[in-house]
C-alpha cells in the first residue's frame, strides 16, 4: 500500500452501492428484549475484508 492510498480492505462508495441491495433487510427490533444493536453492515463488511487481506487467525 502507497502512501495516498486507500487500504485494500475499505470499501468504496461504488462497490458499497452494488453490493448493499444484495443483503437482506434488517430484521425489526423487539421491544420487550431488545438485545445488542446491530452494528453497521458496511463496518463488518470491511472488518472481515482485513482479516483477509493481513491474514490474521
Amino acid at each position: 500500500m502507497r502512501r495516498g492510498e486507500q487500504p485494500p480492505w475499505i470499501v468504496s462508495d461504488e462497490l458499497w452501492a452494488e453490493i448493499e441491495p444484495l443483503l437482506p433487510p434488517r430484521p425489526p427490533r423487539r421491544h420487550r428484549f431488545p438485545g445488542r444493536e446491530r452494528l453497521d453492515d458496511r463496518r463488518v463488511l470491511c472488518g472481515i475484508l482485513f482479516m483477509l487481506h493481513t491474514a490474521i487467525p
